[in-house]
């Protein structure tokens, strides 16, 4: 079965969501666990790559204010990456961002990752900020 990029629509697929997230932010990179999850997961849009039952990589979009979306939370697998996962994520929030009628997407990149929303359209807006203890650079894409 190839990779399905799937919206995490039941409760069942957003703990797998946030079990890949807990073991790549909280575990991998040392996010303190109570930074990680916050009140905005449950109104967002969570898309998830499933290889069969395992969530593999994951995203979500916030709506805000102005017609402007937010991604945030992309992790994938260490066992994954580098294999075009997370731009079928960022494609799957970006095509639920049109539909949605939003007109634009923010995030903030961790900097190590960057050239990769770059390559897929995002511009860099101001400098190199911490967050969750991580550098990070804020970046926009008009939809």
């Amino acid at each position: 079965m190839p990779i399905a990029i799937v919206a995490a629509d039941t409760e069942e697929l957003r703990a797998r969501a946030h079990a890949l997230r807990h073991a790549v932010f909280v575990v991998e990179q040392g996010v303190p666990e109570a930074l990680e999850r916050d009140d905005l997961d449950a109104g967002a849009y969570h898309a998830i790559a499933l290889d069969h039952d395992r969530c593999v990589a994951t995203g979500r979009l916030v709506r805000q204010a102005g017609g402007v979306g937010r991604v945030g939370r992309m992790a994938v697998d260490a066992g994954w990456r580098r294999r075009g996962l997370g731009g079928l994520v960022l494609e799957a929030l970006e095509a639920r961002a049109r539909v949605d009628g939003l007109r634009e997407i923010e995030l903030h990149a961790q900097c190590y990752v960057e050239a990769f929303y770059a390559r897929r359209g995002y511009v860099r807006v101001g400098d190199v900020f911490e967050e969750a203890g991580i550098d990070h650079v804020a970046m926009r894409k008009r939809l």
